[in-house]
Formats: C-alpha cells, sequence, structure tokens
C-alpha cells in the first residue's frame, strides 16, 4: 500500500526539492491541495490528519502551528524548519552521526531535519567530542560558504535581479552579531559547553557549499597527525554512503558548488600536523535541507536510504 504524504509548504525552494525527488516513485501517494487554499488551515489540517508522512517546509511558527493541527496519532511529522531542532521529544535527522539518531529516526514520530550550516558543521565536530578527541569546553570557530538558493525565494530573487546592487558580486559575511538560527543546534547536538564562532558567507552561486573546522592538533587527545586524523573519520563514517572522506593531499581550492545537485557529502582533511582544516562539501539543498528530508522519510518507511536522490 502507498504511503500518503504531504507537503506543507510545497512551493517553498525545499518543498519544491523534496517534491522533484519524488519524481518516478511508485510506493508513495502525493496529497495536494487546490493552490488557491494552501494557506487555508482548515485544508491543511486535513491533508496532515489524512498522511503518513507530512513534510514542514515553512516558516518556525508556521511550523509550530501545523504540529499543533496533528488529532492523528499514526501521522508522523519532518520538520525542515529551525523550531524544534533542540526539542528533546524530536529525532534530529542526521542519522549518520551514530546509530542511535539513525534508530530515533527509524522510529520517531517527530524528526527534525537540521540545518544546512548545521549540517556541515555537525559531521565534523560531534565525532571530535563524542569519540573524546576533543574536550567539549574546545573554543571552536567555524566558517561556512553558501550559495544564495539557501536564503529562500526572496534572496534567489536578490540575486537574480538584472538590476541588483555591485554588494551582490562579491561574498558577503553575515549573521555578524553571532546570533543565526543554527548556533543553538551546533551547540547542543554535538555536545559542547559553547557555541562556536560562527562566520556564514553567501555567495553569487546558486547551490552547495562548503563549511571549514580548523583545528589545532596539540588539543587532541589522540590521532594528532593529518594522516591519523583522515584514518579516525574514514572509520568513523565507514559504510555510509552518504559520506566520503578524503585527505586533500594535492588540493589548493575546494569549491562551494562542487556538489550542487548532489545528496551526498565529501569531508575533506587538510592541513598539516600542527594545524587542521577540517571541510565538508556538499549541496546545501540536498544533504543540507531536502536530500537529508528525503533520506530521513526513506530510513521511516524501511526503504533504501538513498531511493529516489542523487548519489
Amino acid at each position: 500500500m502507498k504511503k500518503k504524504i504531504f507537503i506543507d509548504g510545497s512551493e517553498g525552494t525545499t518543498g519544491l526539492k523534496i517534491n522533484q525527488r519524488f519524481a518516478g516513485r511508485d510506493d508513495i501517494e502525493i496529497l495536494k491541495t487546490d493552490p488557491d487554499k494552501r494557506k487555508d488551515i482548515g485544508e491543511r489540517k486535513r491533508l496532515i490528519n489524512e498522511s503518513d508522512i507530512t513534510f514542514l517546509c515553512l516558516p518556525d511558527a508556521a511550523a509550530r502551528e501545523s504540529v499543533s493541527l496533528v488529532e492523528n496519532d499514526g501521522v508522523r511529522i519532518i520538520d525542515a524548519s529551525t523550531a524544534h531542532r533542540t526539542a528533546p521529544e524530536w529525532s534530529y535527522g542526521l542519522p549518520e552521526l551514530s546509530a542511535e539518531f539513525r534508530e530515533n529516526i527509524r522510529q520517531g514520530k517527530r524528526v527534525s531535519v537540521p540545518g544546512c550550516h548545521a549540517t556541515g558543521f555537525m559531521v565534523l565536530a560531534y565525532p571530535l567530542i563524542h569519540s573524546r578527541l576533543l574536550p567539549p569546553d574546545y573554543p571552536m570557530a567555524v566558517t561556512s560558504v553558501t550559495g544564495y538558493s539557501g536564503g529562500g525565494k526572496k534572496m534567489i530573487e536578490q540575486y537574480k535581479d538584472s538590476h541588483r546592487t555591485p554588494e551582490y558580486d562579491a561574498p558577503r559575511l553575515y549573521a555578524l552579531s553571532q546570533e543565526h538560527k543554527h548556533l543553538p543546534e551546533m551547540k547542543t547536538i554535538a555536545g559542547l559547553e559553547r557555541e562556536p564562532i560562527f562566520s556564514p558567507i553567501v555567495a553569487d552561486y546558486y547551490s552547495g557549499m562548503v563549511v571549514s573546522l580548523p583545528i589545532h592538533t596539540a588539543y587532541l587527545q589522540r590521532a594528532q597527525t593529518v594522516k591519523e586524523v583522515y584514518q579516525f573519520y574514514q572509520a568513523y563514517y565507514e559504510g555510509e554512503k552518504f559520506i566520503h572522506v578524503r585527505l586533500a593531499e594535492d588540493m589548493n581550492f575546494l569549491p562551494g558548488n562542487a556538489c550542487s545537485g548532489w545528496d551526498g557529502l565529501n569531508i575533506f582533511v587538510t592541513g598539516n600536523d600542527e594545524r587542521i582544516v577540517l571541510a565538508s562539501q556538499f549541496d546545501n539543498l540536498g544533504k543540507g535541507a531536502s536530500g537529508a528530508a528525503v533520506q530521513c522519510m526513506n530510513i521511516m518507511l524501511g526503504c533504501s536510504e538513498g531511493k529516489g536522490l542523487v548519489l
């Protein structure tokens, strides 16, 4: 029997990309609303409660409202917003972090998809903290470069505007107040004692991103050379089809757009035996959003995690 799927917020960037990944699937039925009723709360409530799984591709307040509309105990929710990422009753949708994360998604009624910047940070930081290679009070600083699609429809329109101002031609540092909405999950899920210093940058290309985390090897408890750290990540993510670990010995550049259209994630171990720079490279619309949401759904349905995805 086909599973009934409703996408609440199907006209947004994430919702549209989820729909694209459902093309050709014969194991699900998409519940669709009349375009004139897509913001009608009664219609949304009806479709949410008719579904087996509802995706929330909405602003935080609207996502919370949608959860409040659930009356059918059988409905499972996958939320792509920031609203529930640190809520204890919600499963965090990054299964590669540990067997426990994957099992929580498999059994969960409520799953929160990580933020794109947080995904890139978490795959680097979580193993270090939870394997006790670094202490939880280590002062982390992370830089992330992303394509403009990460800002949603409004930012996409700004970058595509033929009359845009010259500032859009150059990379732009933002969230200068250190209050970016991904910081709470970066601290909580990674198990840090303080939020990292986070410097996100948006640049003039559509999609893809690189997140970098520098580490002084003197603070590592074990695995203190570039090769040893590479071997640590290789072992940690062994068997994970979405994550590829690489030793970047001969690379001088990591382009932000190299993974656009792909649903996997590359981890690069770079630098030298005193100062290592860890980097994750992926698509902010793939493993950083829609691809991750569909992967979570696949786990919940018990089918291949990569079904409908580009790997």
